[in-house]
């Protein structure tokens, strides 16, 4: 520290002998003093600035001025960087464990590693085929992989023909199509049929199949897949129009709350559920809701007609069915049905089971109160089992309306936000029917088939997704990290969404949404993120000819211009609904360029 000896103690020019100033009034004098230099530095609202060094001014009101920034024009960044993925870059993978394959999780560059160029597309690249066409098709030049194509052949996962990827909607267990595979599982499954299910998650999705299939049942799938030697599953899925995302069950908890999801499934996705202490399950159980279904396909299911395709011995494979029906029963799950090459076990909802886990010879233990079961960014799985709170009597999955209803019903979970009611859940509806139909007037491609993969980069309730349930899209809720952890609503709405750090990249491939919202992001986290990588990432992740709706304080609007002009969009200011002249709108959209370099 300054003016400070090593061993601590403040120097002083002149020894104790020679002080002629009281130190009363010295205090005074230094007072005044840091009060008139407050005075200077103070006087703008630096809560208003932001962390960009090409800013030009800061505000003295949030109506009054806007926030200057040079312009600027992004270079390419090389062909090599077409499927870019900065959090998941297989360029780095050495340099992480390989336990538990904790090497595919998040790990995201450091700042002085960050790219500040705009990821061109692959040679040949079109305009992504419409929905619902595209879920059985889509341009080869897009997503030009046939790892799958070659490896899966006998699966039906895909074909190529020509110009185009065909999806015929096979899979590992239903290579001749996912449609009779969901129909056993309806009949194992009543509530798949009568709106009590609504939100699920696929581990190990391959290419979406099973999620594309449920879209037409009315349940909204996040289908789960690593950037591995598959290569691209979930950037096939979202050019097909279906909800996927990075990601893998490992050391790390997935980024969703507790008790969200009422189905989660595994289709022979080779996740070792009874090694470690069962921890890749007790991260399933976490996320699902009490009455929720697990679902499994493929070994140990089936054992006794199947195990002589799986290289092994009948005796392997029931002493392995044995042990993860021993792990689910501890764990408070009960077999629910089970035929052919299905599974199906059902978290019990009653406190019965979960009471006995106080036991301290209970394996595996109920979790303390140590880590918050919502706690899901950046936060290691824990090896124990996460109780449905007993205070939260709608929670489980029969006392929630079923859908469509539930869309509308404020959640029990509303009462648990700090700030948050079912009064503030209602008028954050009643808004944003109001904002969706003049975004609909100031963008007429919302509804239309220009528009299919949505992200909410910034939501509260999920009420932008809401208000467009019916028309044909689906919605990618995100709520930051550092905002209110709202996302447990989001999903007890039947809708689905993910928690996120706006200052890192975003766990998808380039290229895979068609329109992305922003609403007072810039506002809320520019004291930490700085914009110009925000608009960076939200470039990587917007197709060609896609869309951008940014309502912000008008402080930000004309920077956010600035900055999306040096990245090839085109922009225009509107006014809100309201005509507040403290908040305005950008609509923007992204230009289709090729890469000046020719990919090899």
């Amino acid at each position: 520290m300054k003016g400070k000896d090593n061993d601590g103690k403040p120097k002083y020019p002149y020894d104790k002998k020679s002080r002629t100033v009281p130190l009363a009034l010295m205090f005074v004098v230094l007072c005044g003093f840091s009060f008139y230099l407050g005075g200077i530095f103070c006087s703008e609202d630096i809560s208003q600035t932001i962390n960009t060094s090409k800013v030009e001014n800061s505000p003295k009101s949030t109506g009054g001025s806007s926030l200057q920034v040079k312009g600027v024009s992004f270079p390419e960044c090389g062909v090599e960087f077409q499927d870019y993925t900065p959090c998941t870059d297989p360029k780095r993978w050495k340099k992480f464990s390989t336990h538990r394959l904790s090497f595919l999780e998040r790990h995201c560059p450091p700042l002085y590693e960050r790219k500040e160029c705009l990821v061109p597309a692959p040679d040949g690249y079109k305009v992504p085929i419409k929905w619902p066409e595209s879920r059985g098709k889509c341009w080869y030049r897009n997503v030009p992989y046939d790892w799958i194509n070659k490896q899966k052949s006998n699966q039906h996962w895909l074909l190529k023909e020509s110009d185009k990827f065909l999806f015929p909607g096979g899979g590992t267990m239903f290579p001749n199509g996912v449609g009779p595979y969901v129909d056993l599982m309806e009949d194992l499954i009543p509530q798949m049929k009568d709106g009590t299910i609504r939100t699920a998650i696929d581990t190990g999705c391959g290419v979406a199949s099973w999620g594309g299939d449920l879209l037409d049942r009315g349940i909204l799938t996040v289908s789960l897949a690593p950037r591995d030697n598959h290569e691209a599953q979930v950037q096939f899925a979202l050019e097909r129009g279906i909800p996927a995302i990075l990601g893998i069950i490992s050391t790390q908890r997935l980024p969703f709350p507790s008790n969200s999801f009422d189905m989660a499934h595994c289709s022979r996705c080779l996740i070792p559920w009874t090694e470690f202490g069962g921890i890749y399950l007790l991260e399933v159980n976490r996320i699902l809701r009490p009455g929720g279904f697990w679902v499994l396909s493929g070994p140990p299911i089936n054992y006794e007609n199947r195990w002589r395709g799986w290289n092994t011995t009948i005796e392997d494979q029931k002493s392995d069915f044995d042990k993860l029906q021993e792990l689910l029963t501890s764990m408070c799950f009960k077999l629910f049905n089970k035929k052919d090459d299905i599974a199906v076990w059902q978290k019990l909802s009653t406190n019965e089971c979960y009471n006995k886990l106080d036991n301290p010879d209970s394996y595996p233990p109920k979790c303390d109160d140590g880590t918050e079961p919502d706690s899901a960014w950046y936060t290691p799985i824990r090896s124990c089992v996460v109780a449905p709170e007993p205070k939260l009597k709608n929670l489980k999955l029969s006392s929630l309306p079923k859908w469509p209803q539930r869309l509308n019903t404020a959640p029990e979970r509303v009462g648990q936000i700090h700030g948050s009611s079912e009064g503030s859940f209602k008028s954050d509806n009643s808004k944003w029917k109001v904002r969706i139909k003049h975004y609909k007037k100031l963008l007429p491609a919302i509804g239309t088939d220009k528009i299919r993969n949505v992200m909410d980069m910034n939501t509260l309730y999920g009420g932008f997704a809401a208000t467009l349930a019916d028309a044909p899209l689906w919605v990618m809720n995100v709520v930051s990290s550092y905002a209110p952890n709202t996302l447990p609503v989001v999903y007890d709405r039947g809708l689905i969404g993910t928690y996120h750090d706006w200052c890192e990249a975003f766990s998808t491939y380039p290229r895979t949404y068609d329109l992305l919202h922003v609403d007072g992001l810039f506002s809320s986290e520019s004291h930490r993120c700085e914009m110009k990588y925000v608009l960076l990432e939200m470039d990587r992740i917007l197709r060609p000819n896609g869309y951008a709706i940014i309502r912000e304080a008008s402080y930000y609007v004309d920077g956010v211009a600035t900055l999306a002009k040096g990245m090839r969009w085109s922009c225009r200011k509107e006014e809100t609904e309201n005509g507040l002249e403290r908040e305005k709108i950008l609509i923007c959209q992204k230009k289709l360029w090729y890469s000046k370099e020719s990919s090899t």
